[in-house]
């Protein structure tokens, strides 16, 4: 807010866009300088999901072990979201307009701008810097309803020269090594597929995965070695490799020769990994679930693009699957899956969404 607030008292702009997701920020620029605000949303600060974990004392990657078994924690943890939940709709309210990148995050976002908390609303009118507060936050008189989808852009260009035939049994992920994208799972699917079907281990026809991501921190370094075990554990080591803070040149190398690319994080919000593996000709095995499922691993011409899974076991049928097809489905699926991607997600799209969005009308 205070960066806001610094910009504002050295430009005044015509129109305020905000596209880190510092929503808070609507209200300085409104104070400040009186001019509409808009934003593209890549991910909701807070959602209705994360109060009912926290409500339901759900373990997860946004509630600690330490918090939802305690319900003490717990509770001063709800009631820290719900003040935090309140203000942040009311902040989505204040803009004119809001697109975001997928339908996953659009439910979440539409989801935010009809929140409402009879309590919190009932506290304002007794603890007076409150109900200042809400005064000060609830200035736009035509508050946006809904948020309009412009998916983001990718520039396929160079990984569509890529040549669909010939490619080797090699499985690759590209993924930062965070806890949420959950690489655990590729191992244990990557098991569990040479287990079923010993064909895999086979000399010639032996499948291998090609880990990619960076490591941002000690953390991430941990989470690293922790899965080089888990590796080990599984006697993968010789099947697993692990490209960490590998050059942008390794990784279009790895994708220009790989058949399956695989993302296994839950509520991926959009998946921009997917969409690159569709553009370089790399069959997509993602989650079933947010982005992957509902906007980029979709029938084209109502053909399959790729395969979705949720669990270790499923993801190693769809895996078998994919590495299954003849040579005539295999080339047909790689086709669509990367004429969808550059058809669908390219810079053109995006502009005619963004320009779509209505904000020049503000100006």
């Amino acid at each position: 807010m205070f960066l806001a607030w610094e910009a504002m008292n050295k430009l005044i702009p015509d129109l305020y866009i905000d596209t880190m997701g510092y929503a808070f920020t609507f209200h300085v620029v409104t104070w400040v300088a009186n001019i509409p605000s808009g934003a593209y949303v890549h991910y909701p600060t807070i959602s209705t999901d994360m109060l009912r974990r926290v409500q339901s004392r759900q373990r997860g990657h946004t509630n600690s072990n330490a918090i939802s078994s305690s319900y003490i924690l717990s509770s001063a943890k709800l009631m820290y979201y719900r003040f935090f939940m309140y203000y942040y709709s009311s902040s989505l309210r204040s803009a004119v307009f809001l697109m975001v990148n997928s339908s996953w995050t659009k439910n979440h976002v539409d989801s935010v701008l009809s929140h409402s908390d009879p309590f919190i609303d009932f506290l304002h009118f007794f603890v007076p810097p409150l109900l200042i507060l809400r005064y000060l936050t609830s200035q736009n008189k035509s508050p946006v309803a809904s948020s309009r989808i412009v998916y983001p852009p990718c520039d396929t260009r160079e990984m569509a020269k890529f040549p669909l035939t010939n490619r080797e049994k090699v499985i690759v992920s590209v993924a930062q090594f965070r806890p949420e994208k959950e690489h655990a799972t590729q191992l244990y699917a990557l098991h569990e597929l040479v287990t079923r079907h010993p064909v895999y281990r086979v000399q010639g026809k032996e499948v291998k995965l090609a880990m990619i991501g960076g490591s941002r921190n000690e953390e991430d370094a941990s989470r690293v070695a922790n899965l080089r075990s888990l590796a080990k554990e599984l006697e993968l080591e010789d099947r697993v490799e692990f490209l960490v803070n590998a050059p942008y040149a390794d990784m279009l190398l790895q994708l220009s020769r790989a058949s399956i690319g695989m993302n296994t994080m839950v509520d991926e919000h959009f998946g921009i990994n997917v969409v690159e593996y569709m553009a370089a000709g790399v069959i997509p095995v993602v989650h079933a679930s947010a982005g992957p499922l509902n906007d980029i691993v979709v029938p084209f011409n109502g053909m399959p693009t790729g395969y979705h899974a949720k669990t270790s076991k499923e993801f190693a049928e769809v895996l078998h699957t994919a590495l299954s097809l003849t040579s005539e489905e295999d080339s047909a699926i790689r086709e669509r899956a990367r004429t969808w991607a550059a058809k669908r997600f390219s810079e053109g799209e995006f502009e005619k969404g963004w320009d779509g969005s209505g904000w020049k009308r503000w100006l």
